[in-house]
């Protein structure tokens, strides 16, 4: 088990990464069920990503859906529409050198495909990370209610529950969150992209 790092900040931290790194745009796409951890594992790196002298830009899932995709549903249409919007985003932003960390959790893998195979048409860099918390502790976690709503009948096509989620066969990175701290994902994914050249 890997442990957490404390981020170097100011002056200090621009000076420990290399200005490539620093300059060199990619999408890290954290997929994974509700509750998973993505968002909060996204803005833990980000901070320190940003501390290091990075272009950071964080694209949450849910405020996607409030601006961008506001009026989509959940169907497998609508579901494949949202993420594919979000990947036409998150290319442009990465093309112009800025790491855009997307905790979506794009539950198609033909729509992550798509999304990849965006990137790859134009030489982005593309990072399929499967955030892979069991449902059983994103049940418990529960962050928005969601897993409880479900339970009591009062929503139904729960990502994982009583809706399909096809888990990343390949990932460029899985990461275990159950037992761990966030510190101690986040420094994994730093470590991940650091040799990459990300970082």
């Amino acid at each position: 088990m890997s442990t957490a790092t404390t981020p170097a900040t100011g002056e200090a931290a621009e000076a420990a990464v290399p200005a490539a790194a620093c300059e060199r745009g990619a999408t890290v796409w954290l997929t994974g069920l509700p509750s998973a951890g993505k968002t909060t594992l996204a803005f833990a790196l980000a901070e320190r990503l940003r501390a290091e002298g990075h272009k950071v830009e964080v694209l949450d899932g849910d405020e996607i859906r409030e601006f961008l995709s506001k009026g989509l549903g959940f169907t497998r249409e609508d579901r494949h529409t949202n993420v594919t919007r979000i990947g036409f985003v998150a290319e442009k932003l990465a093309a112009n050198g800025v790491k855009v960390l997307a905790p979506v959790i794009a539950p198609f893998a033909d729509s992550r495909a798509a999304v990849r195979e965006r990137h790859l048409a134009n030489g982005t860099d593309f990072l399929e990370i499967h955030v892979a918390t069991p449902v059983e502790l994103c049940s418990e976690r529960d962050v928005k209610g969601l897993y409880a709503k479900q339970a009591a009948g009062e929503i139904s096509g729960l990502t994982g529950v009583d809706d399909p989620y096809e888990a990343p066969e390949d990932p460029e990175l899985r990461i275990q969150t159950q037992g761990r701290t966030v510190a101690e994902s986040a420094a994994d994914l730093h470590a991940f992209l650091t040799e990459r050249g990300l970082a």
